[in-house]
């Protein structure tokens, strides 16, 4: 009979067995796709025939709106960013152009907690897109023959906490307008 002995001099099979510790998967994105889904561009100067010259002082309005869905391949999601570029004249407020965009991307993800993918979702993929968002609408508002937009760079982060706030304050005066059924309505 042998004596199987480790390294330390310990037997093995005496050891205790420590269970093996699964590392938490790293979070991993791969942009699958990126792709134009709508666009417009409305030039009022040129439909108008309005004559441009120094009493146009050009204001510069940016919403930006976003949305993701899943998609029936499993860890692939659709992100779209909605961005509406509406210009104005400062003086009479004659409208100059009306550009809007909507730009999407089929993302692979991966080792993202359930809790986190949200937010994931609507901060990290459009923050991915946003340099290809920014090309796009400088291209376009120059080839409208106005001077090229130079969109400065969106806080996704601030973008996406204060569209929790709307919706927790929406959800808060719902809460607050529904009476229960056994009290009578004033």
């Amino acid at each position: 009979m042998t004596d199987e002995t480790s390294q330390n001099g310990q037997n093995p099979a005496a050891a205790p067995q420590q269970p093996e510790q699964k590392q938490p998967a790293q979070p991993r994105m791969n942009i699958l796709a990126q792709y134009i889904r709508d666009m417009s561009f409305e030039n009022a100067v040129a439909q108008k025939g309005m004559a441009s010259g120094a009493d146009v002082k050009p204001e510069i309005a940016v919403q930006v709106a976003l949305d993701a869905r899943k998609r029936n391949v499993e860890n692939q999601y659709e992100v779209i960013c909605k961005f509406k570029v509406n210009s104005t004249n400062a003086g009479d407020k004659a409208p100059l152009f009306l550009c809007e965009l909507e730009y999407a991307g089929v993302f692979l993800v991966e080792g993202v907690p359930e809790e986190q993918l949200h937010p994931f979702l609507m901060i990290e993929c459009p923050r991915m897109m946003f340099p290809y968002i920014r090309r796009i609408l400088h291209d376009v508002t120059r080839d409208g023959g106005f001077p090229a937009l130079n969109l400065d760079p969106v806080d996704f982060v601030a973008l996406y906490r204060n569209e929790i706030a709307r919706r927790q304050q929406e959800q808060a005066a719902q809460a607050q307008g529904e009476k229960p059924a056994d009290q009578p309505l004033n």
